[in-house]
């Protein structure tokens, strides 16, 4: 029998990777790595994560740009700079609350 992971972090939590200048909002979690092994492959060994932890999914921003990221536990940290996320689709999917997070939108408009 499997254990069941619990994540750290929630959906509309803005975040930081740990070794690289990004960071983004959370928009959905994988209990554990649920993307390609060609993906995954493609990660330089000597920092390629475990599997078997939550993965994310981020509306996420670097200093040039905004793109959609998938990142897993071990590399993401809080970030508790309040400073907003540029992307432009959180405005899709959230509202801004007064502690700098992301709630979700009651209903999603297509």
């Amino acid at each position: 029998m499997r254990e069941t992971k619990t994540a750290k972090f929630r959906i509309g939590q803005v975040v930081r990777h740990r070794l690289f200048p990004f960071r983004g909002v959370i928009f959905d979690v994988d209990p554990e790595f649920a993307n390609t092994e060609e993906w995954y492959q493609a990660i330089p060994p000597e920092v390629r994560p475990r599997k078997d932890q939550p993965f994310y999914h981020l509306l996420a921003e670097n200093e040039d740009t905004e793109y959609v990221a998938y990142v897993s536990e071990q590399n993401l940290l809080d970030d508790s700079s309040g400073e907003p996320v540029r992307h432009p689709q959180l405005g899709e999917f959230f509202d801004r609350t007064s502690d700098g997070s992301y709630a979700p939108k009651r209903h999603v408009q297509h």
